[in-house]
Protein backbone atom coordinates (compact mmCIF):
# COMPACT_ATOMS: atom_id res chain seq x y z
CA UNK A 1 0.00 0.00 0.00
CA UNK A 2 1.40 3.17 -1.45
CA UNK A 3 0.11 6.86 -1.07
CA UNK A 4 1.93 10.07 -1.71
CA UNK A 5 1.98 12.50 1.77
CA UNK A 6 3.47 16.26 1.56
CA UNK A 7 5.43 16.72 4.81
CA UNK A 8 5.71 20.15 6.99
CA UNK A 9 9.50 19.90 8.49
CA UNK A 10 10.36 18.95 11.52
CA UNK A 11 13.09 18.85 14.12
CA UNK A 12 14.21 15.54 16.18
CA UNK A 13 16.31 15.08 18.82
CA UNK A 14 17.83 11.73 19.73
CA UNK A 15 20.93 9.65 18.68
CA UNK A 16 23.33 10.01 15.04
CA UNK A 17 25.64 7.29 13.72
CA UNK A 18 28.73 8.30 14.39
CA UNK A 19 29.95 7.61 10.44
CA UNK A 20 28.20 6.95 7.38
CA UNK A 21 27.36 3.24 6.79
CA UNK A 22 26.77 1.04 3.82
CA UNK A 23 24.38 -1.49 2.37
CA UNK A 24 27.11 -3.42 0.98
CA UNK A 25 28.20 -6.33 2.75
CA UNK A 26 25.15 -6.17 5.43
CA UNK A 27 27.01 -3.50 7.19
CA UNK A 28 23.95 -0.89 7.14
CA UNK A 29 22.02 -3.66 9.63
CA UNK A 30 25.12 -4.43 11.71
CA UNK A 31 25.72 -0.22 12.43
CA UNK A 32 21.56 0.45 12.17
CA UNK A 33 21.08 -2.76 14.50
CA UNK A 34 24.12 -1.84 17.35
CA UNK A 35 22.85 2.49 17.60
CA UNK A 36 19.23 1.00 17.87
CA UNK A 37 20.53 -1.26 20.61
CA UNK A 38 21.93 1.89 22.41
CA UNK A 39 18.79 4.26 21.72
CA UNK A 40 16.41 1.45 23.97
CA UNK A 41 19.80 0.31 26.39
CA UNK A 42 19.92 3.85 27.35
CA UNK A 43 16.27 4.80 27.64
CA UNK A 44 16.60 7.57 25.31
CA UNK A 45 13.56 7.63 24.51
CA UNK A 46 12.77 8.94 28.17
CA UNK A 47 15.91 11.57 28.07
CA UNK A 48 14.56 13.45 25.08
CA UNK A 49 13.00 17.13 26.31
CA UNK A 50 9.78 17.61 25.27
CA UNK A 51 9.13 15.24 23.08
CA UNK A 52 5.87 15.91 20.86
CA UNK A 53 4.34 11.99 21.39
CA UNK A 54 6.24 8.25 21.61
CA UNK A 55 6.77 7.63 17.82
CA UNK A 56 10.35 6.77 16.89
CA UNK A 57 12.03 8.04 13.77
CA UNK A 58 14.81 6.04 11.70
CA UNK A 59 15.90 8.33 9.12
CA UNK A 60 18.12 7.69 6.33
CA UNK A 61 19.53 10.83 5.09
CA UNK A 62 22.71 12.52 3.84
CA UNK A 63 22.92 9.87 0.75
CA UNK A 64 25.81 10.19 -1.85
CA UNK A 65 24.15 8.23 -4.72
CA UNK A 66 21.62 5.86 -4.41
CA UNK A 67 20.93 2.89 -1.77
CA UNK A 68 24.17 1.35 -2.82
CA UNK A 69 26.47 4.04 -1.73
CA UNK A 70 27.20 5.52 2.31
CA UNK A 71 24.31 6.95 3.84
CA UNK A 72 23.98 8.55 7.71
CA UNK A 73 21.55 7.10 10.16
CA UNK A 74 19.42 8.49 12.78
CA UNK A 75 17.10 8.03 15.57
CA UNK A 76 14.88 9.99 17.67
CA UNK A 77 11.82 11.23 18.45
CA UNK A 78 10.02 14.60 17.29
CA UNK A 79 9.73 17.80 19.24
CA UNK A 80 9.35 21.46 18.39
CA UNK A 81 11.83 23.64 16.53
CA UNK A 82 12.88 25.70 20.05
CA UNK A 83 13.69 22.40 21.71
CA UNK A 84 17.33 22.07 22.90
CA UNK A 85 19.61 19.36 22.34
CA UNK A 86 20.99 17.79 24.92
CA UNK A 87 24.85 17.77 24.97
CA UNK A 88 24.49 13.56 24.50
CA UNK A 89 22.29 13.98 21.95
CA UNK A 90 21.90 15.26 18.09
CA UNK A 91 19.33 16.64 15.68
CA UNK A 92 18.04 16.90 13.04
CA UNK A 93 15.44 18.93 10.74
CA UNK A 94 13.79 16.27 8.04
CA UNK A 95 12.75 19.16 5.44
CA UNK A 96 8.95 19.34 3.84
CA UNK A 97 8.32 17.98 1.10
CA UNK A 98 6.90 15.14 -1.25
CA UNK A 99 7.06 11.69 0.81
CA UNK A 100 5.76 8.11 -1.09
CA UNK A 101 4.02 6.57 2.51
CA UNK A 102 4.61 2.57 2.10
CA UNK A 103 3.47 0.71 5.22
CA UNK A 104 6.13 -2.41 5.95
CA UNK A 105 3.85 -5.73 7.58
CA UNK A 106 4.49 -8.83 9.44
CA UNK A 107 7.49 -10.05 11.40
CA UNK A 108 9.99 -7.70 12.91
CA UNK A 109 12.47 -6.83 11.84
CA UNK A 110 12.11 -9.31 8.28
CA UNK A 111 9.57 -7.07 6.91
CA UNK A 112 11.01 -3.57 7.51
CA UNK A 113 13.89 -5.26 5.61
CA UNK A 114 11.60 -6.80 3.26
CA UNK A 115 9.95 -3.58 2.29
CA UNK A 116 13.34 -2.26 1.85
CA UNK A 117 14.39 -4.81 -0.65
CA UNK A 118 11.33 -3.86 -2.80
CA UNK A 119 11.95 -0.32 -2.05
CA UNK A 120 15.51 -0.87 -3.90
CA UNK A 121 13.77 -2.51 -6.85
CA UNK A 122 10.52 -0.36 -7.44
CA UNK A 123 10.36 2.36 -9.88
CA UNK A 124 9.97 4.73 -7.81
CA UNK A 125 11.40 8.24 -8.68
CA UNK A 126 13.74 8.91 -5.31
CA UNK A 127 14.88 12.07 -4.38
CA UNK A 128 17.86 10.28 -2.18
CA UNK A 129 17.69 12.97 0.52
CA UNK A 130 15.50 11.99 3.30
CA UNK A 131 13.59 8.92 3.91
CA UNK A 132 12.15 7.53 7.55
CA UNK A 133 10.26 4.63 9.41
CA UNK A 134 7.77 5.45 11.48
CA UNK A 135 7.46 3.12 14.86
CA UNK A 136 4.26 3.82 16.85
CA UNK A 137 2.16 1.36 18.73
CA UNK A 138 0.87 -0.60 15.65
CA UNK A 139 5.20 -1.86 15.47
CA UNK A 140 5.49 -2.81 19.52
CA UNK A 141 4.05 -6.29 18.65
CA UNK A 142 7.10 -7.75 16.57
CA UNK A 143 4.96 -11.37 15.28
CA UNK A 144 2.76 -8.48 13.26
CA UNK A 145 3.88 -4.95 13.24
CA UNK A 146 3.29 -2.49 10.78
CA UNK A 147 5.92 0.59 10.12
CA UNK A 148 5.17 3.47 8.28
CA UNK A 149 8.11 3.98 5.64
CA UNK A 150 8.38 7.61 3.70
CA UNK A 151 10.58 7.87 0.61
CA UNK A 152 11.43 11.30 -0.18
CA UNK A 153 10.23 11.76 -4.36
CA UNK A 154 11.23 13.89 -7.10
Amino acid sequence: MTDMKRIKEFKLIGLALPEKTTNKNGQSNIDCGNLWQQFQENNYLSKIPERQGDEIFAVYHGYEGDHNAPFSYFIGCKVSNETPVPETMDSLIIPKGEYQKIIARGKMPNCVTDTWKEIWQSDIDRSYTFDFEVYDERSKDWNDAEIDIFISVV
